[in-house]
């Protein structure tokens, strides 16, 4: 299987274009008895997206376009989401194992009690977003993703690697992140510092760390004050 490999974090990507395979065009992602296997879906503009109880396995969707989305309960495996503009997006109660993400505009967006296992996003912008009690139970990479004022709450991230992406005051607020790879990034305007124990970056990371937590304190300098 192909394999997406940052340092020490690989993520298995899906495994779409094995010999023999043949992908469907659909027009709906609402199959019966709430399966889509083996699909491509391209194109679509809607309205509204509504998909609960519902099981995406082997599929293509591309340059979908929606005004609000709403996922519940979605089982994803093994799908490829690549230019899609999915707004004000509601993601809950789902797992997603084998998914990537490619250029895809999700701002915004409300991931909660959401579990990722294999996840790639790559080129997303995820500005404004909220991830609360989002788990990766498995490698994560999220690469050259905007994730400003993005707020993660109560997540475990542990298993996750966050390369050259825009983390411009993106808040931590509780959770787990031993192990959480930060490398690659200016971590100078980061928010929620006191959560991050354990996690991993580059020494030179020091100083962007120390700048964020004066910031975050408020901190005068003694260098600014007037002695008079």
């Amino acid at each position: 299987m192909d394999t997406r490999t940052i340092r020490r974090t690989s993520v298995t990507l899906p495994a779409l274009n094995e010999p023999g395979r043949y992908l469907s065009n659909v027009t709906s992602l609402e199959g019966g008895r709430g399966r889509v296997a083996e699909f491509q879906y391209a194109d679509a503009d809607l309205r509204d997206l509504d998909l609960a109880d519902t099981h995406l396995v082997d599929g293509r969707i591309t340059g979908l376009k929606t005004q609000r989305t709403r996922f519940e309960k979605l089982r994803v495996d093994s799908v490829e989401f690549t230019g899609c503009g999915l707004s004000s997006l509601q993601w809950t109660d789902s797992k997603l194992s084998r998914a990537v993400f490619r250029d895809c505009k999700l701002m915004g967006a409300a991931f909660e009690d959401v579990a990722l296992d294999n996840v790639l996003f790559e080129n997303c912008k995820l500005d404004y977003s909220t991830l609360t009690r989002v788990r990766a139970t498995g490698p994560v990479i999220f690469s050259k993703c905007s994730l400003r004022e993005a707020t993660l709450a109560a997540a475990d991230l542990g298993a996750a690697l966050i390369d050259d992406c825009d983390l411009r005051l993106t808040a931590f607020e509780g959770g787990k992140y031993r192990c959480l790879d930060l490398r690659g990034n200016d971590l100078s305007q980061l928010r929620g510092l006191a959560s991050l124990k354990q996690i991993v970056i580059d020494q030179a990371q020091t100083l962007q760390l120390a700048e964020a937590l004066a910031t975050e304190l408020d901190v005068t300098f003694g260098e600014d004050l007037d002695d008079k």
